[in-house]
């Protein structure tokens, strides 16, 4: 094989011409000019209302610009954009770099070309901007005053249809001879592509007379060599399950194309593997013959030949092996793409900020003076204690200012802790909470109240950056920060939330807070609320949602429950749906909802195996003291449960009371509950209740709050959202197109009362069941102490007779201190059904 003769390359005498420094000066002077131009103009089309009326008065030092450059940029966005050329104004910033590269000699673009088409798009863009934005508030800004002119012109002459005519044909025009779209050319192209495809398919095929010829000339180039080359059979070596490469270097000349054979264990001759001429690396055959071992070493043994051949030993990388479902739900995927949950409501639109109400501006006002009297009235009383003090600072938040203290060394911090009193009385405020030391601090802080708080509204959190760019599963938004930083959870880290606080103290606009945020953040098809108001009048806003985000049980009339009776039930139904749920989770091997709604939407899991898309569901209790009075363990036992294991399978709760006592927040219910939200209350023992420590009985009330997350106690401003607000958002959400109906949670049948029903036996029951059914109906209570004192009876007997009363239907089951339901409304009704009885 001859060899191929390069001849030397002559370097060109412009490619070492070294630029002189002025050209390089002027050239990088038009390129940054250009940039300049660029980004002013997009400054300008973001604020232009603002940046237009700043013309003509580059020296007033008043007025304050928003452009990036200053008055500088507002100047040069008037002049080029809205005075001239609106956007078409990028071209000229775009002609600056075309003109800086060709001082630097740069041959990126052609300059007669490029001149030429940005002529004709200056021309064209502001007609065709000024068209397109005739009558709107924006009209001549993006166009300028040249295209506004010019189409208002034309519009006169030739009319909006003639106008559009005109701009149409000439972009077309530009179009065709720009790129030469004439019919002709169309066709010759398309019988070009069509020849080049058959070309290709004929060159693959592996009966063509070329491909023959070469596979005859390797076979015999193989046959002349084989005494050369030592095959080794590896098919009955153990833990041989990859390919071999075999390499033989001709030597007559290492520059010619090296032959290839693959050997792997299930073939058994040499000619049917030899199809694969592809260079690899020459190797000196005059070298000792080097043998690489696969690993894991010792594995097999090869020997080379005494002609000293060098041999590769290569194993190929392990193949990722699928299964057929994988392989299945690949091609699903491929088919149909990944399951869009949201296909049922596609139209729905999420709530804007419309909505809520704006209250103006919300920004701290800084009170030196006060800061400064009450820096001097704690520096005072400390050093009047002889306590001294290294340093000190102020943070200033919302409502309280956060006084930071370092003191001297060797001051106790509980000498300073006590003085708590001593200093509220000093500054004449309520609420000084002391916190020594500070989490993570050397510091030991003070919180005074500010004289004039500022209100943190729902709006400014939810329209903050930090709540729009969330990641967070469940994102629930609670207000700002000593910081004034906007505080944000993930209710499905937490995994479940008690709030308590006295009445008027914000605990229901937290709750209205908390949801309103999770309505702005979650689609219906990915979560549902079950909602419990045992004072039916908090949480009855959100009725209007029912179709959306709402879940309740099948045979309710009403989402949000207000009666005992169906909260026990719906609390075992949510019961037997984590139960379901975790059934789900465990045929999927999936250890939480997240992974489980990834498999499903990645079409791993069919859903004629019972598999489905699983909202999150998050249980809202307004008022749990008042359950916990009327229903006891009939409603902690489930809550607990729930508690306990509902956080894997996406069923949280949020739990509020207004009495956070031992009895009704108990050590089972609290050891589940690790974030906890305290407003205002009454004693220091409540404080501790909720949050094992005192402090929420400083607070100021008003939505301030502590948030305790398990570590650190954090005082925070809740948001405040108004109950017009939440109408609206309601009302917003409620008018969209829904579900058939709400989220039905699966049916609980209570197996005690089932079981006591069918044991009732007619002929056993009391001699006086008759007259108890009388009394119970015709007075409507079903009360055993009434039967006591109107039949004169013991307790026991008075109790057996309410139970049978039960058993047979007449009145309900037992509703803690409350009396029992009766069944039946009349006398008459009563007859009959006690003739029914006796037959």
């Amino acid at each position: 094989m001859e060899k191929k003769t390069q001849k030397p390359q002559t370097e060109s005498p412009e490619k070492g011409k070294i630029l002189s420094k002025p050209r390089i000066f002027f050239g990088l002077t038009f390129i940054v000019f250009s940039g300049v131009l660029a980004l002013s103009f997009i400054s300008y089309l973001m604020n232009w209302k603002s940046d237009q009326s700043q013309s003509g008065t580059m020296l007033d030092k008043s007025i304050k610009s928003s452009n990036i450059f200053g008055k500088l940029g507002d100047w040069l966005g008037n002049i080029f954009i809205f005075e001239s050329i609106g956007v078409a104004s990028f071209i000229v910033a775009f002609l600056f770099v075309v003109f800086g590269t060709m001082i630097l000699k740069k041959k990126i673009f052609k300059p007669w070309m490029t001149f030429g088409h940005s002529l004709f798009f200056i021309c064209w863009l502001p007609i065709f901007f000024g068209a397109i934005t005739k009558g709107q508030g924006n009209a001549g800004v993006l166009s300028g005053v040249y295209g506004y002119q010019i189409m208002d012109s034309l519009n006169a002459i030739i009319g909006s249809v003639g106008l559009w005519l005109v701009l149409v044909v000439s972009i077309a025009l530009y179009f065709i001879l720009e790129f030469n779209l004439r019919p002709s050319s169309i066709k010759s192209k398309f019988n070009e592509i069509n020849e080049n495809t058959i070309g290709r398919v004929k060159s693959m095929m592996p009966n063509s007379s070329e491909n023959f010829e070469a596979d005859e000339e390797l076979e015999n180039e193989i046959q002349d060599s084989s005494s050369n080359i030592t095959v080794t059979d590896l098919s009955d070596q153990p833990n041989v399950q990859d390919a071999v490469k075999v390499t033989k270097v001709s030597n007559e000349a290492q520059s010619s194309s090296n032959v290839e054979a693959i050997v792997t264990p299930n073939q058994t001759s040499f000619e049917e593997v030899i199809r694969d001429p592809s260079p690899t690396v020459s190797l000196d055959l005059n070298t000792k013959p080097i043998i690489p071992v696969a690993k894991p070493e010792d594995a097999f043994d090869i020997k080379p030949s005494s002609d000293g051949i060098k041999f590769n030993v290569e194993v190929a990388p392990p193949v990722e092996i699928l299964t057929d479902a994988e392989l299945h739900s690949n091609d699903l995927v491929e088919k149909h793409g990944l399951y869009d949950h949201r296909l049922d409501l596609a139209q729905f639109q999420m709530p804007t900020l419309d909505l809520l109400k704006d209250y103006g501006n919300e920004e701290i006002s800084v009170n030196k003076e006060e800061l400064e009297e009450n820096k001097n009235k704690i520096v005072g009383l400390l050093k009047n204690f002889n306590v001294g003090i290294a340093e000190i600072k102020a943070t200033i938040g919302p409502t309280v200012t956060l006084y930071e203290i370092v003191p001297e060394a060797g001051i106790r911090v509980s000498a300073i802790k006590k003085l708590q009193d001593d200093i509220a009385l000093n500054l004449s405020a309520l609420g000084i909470r002391i916190i020594a030391p500070m989490p993570g601090k050397g510091t030991i802080g003070i919180e005074v109240p500010r004289k004039n708080p500022t209100m943190v509204s729902m709006r400014s959190v939810i329209a903050s950056q930090k709540f729009q760019n969330t990641d967070m599963d469940l994102p629930v938004v609670f207000g700002k920060t000593i910081s004034n930083e906007v505080f944000m959870a993930d209710l499905s880290k937490m995994p479940h939330l008690l709030m308590a606080g006295s009445t008027g103290q914000g605990k229901s606009v937290g709750i209205n807070a908390i949801l309103t945020s999770l309505l702005y953040k979650k689609h219906p098809s990915e979560l549902k609320f079950v909602m419990v108001d045992p004072k039916k009048v908090e949480l009855s806003l959100y009725s209007k949602i029912e179709r959306h985000y709402l879940a309740k049980l099948p045979d309710s009339d009403d989402a949000i429950i207000t009666d005992t009776h169906k909260v026990i039930n719906t609390l075992n139904s949510l019961c037997v749906e984590m139960d379901q749920r975790y059934d789900l989770l465990k045929n999927a091997f999936c250890k939480n909802l997240k992974e489980y709604n990834k498999k499903f939407s990645e079409r791993k899991l069919n859903p004629e195996n019972g598999h489905r898309y699983l909202p999150y569901i998050v249980l809202v209790v307004d008022e749990f003291a008042d359950l916990i009075m009327t229903a006891g363990k009939e409603v902690e036992l489930p809550i607990a449960r729930l508690a306990q294991l509902a956080r894997a399978v996406g069923i949280h709760l949020i739990v509020a009371t207004q009495r956070p006592s031992v009895n009704v927040i108990t050590g089972m219910i609290k050891a589940n509950f690790p974030a906890r939200a305290a407003f205002r209350v009454i004693s220091s023992v409540d404080s501790r209740t909720i949050l094992d420590s005192p402090g929420a009985d400083q607070l100021i009330g008003k939505g301030d709050m502590l948030y305790f997350n398990g570590n650190e106690i954090l005082r925070l401003q809740c948001a405040f959202v108004d109950t017009p607000e939440v109408e609206r958002l309601a009302e917003f959400i409620g008018e969209q197109k829904g579900y058939a109906s709400a989220f039905m949670l699966p049916e609980y049948v209570n197996e005690e009362a089932t079981s006591s029903v069918g044991s009732f036996d007619p002929n056993e029951k009391d001699q006086l069941f008759d007259e108890a059914a009388r009394i119970i109906v015709s007075t409507q209570q079903g009360s055993t102490s009434m039967l006591q004192r109107q039949l004169k009876l013991g307790y026991n007997r008075a109790g057996r007779i309410m139970d049978q009363l039960e058993a047979s239907g007449i009145v309900g089951g037992f509703n803690g201190a409350k009396a029992r339901e009766v069944l039946i409304s009349d006398l008459n009704s009563l007859e009959q059904f006690l003739e029914d009885l006796r037959s």
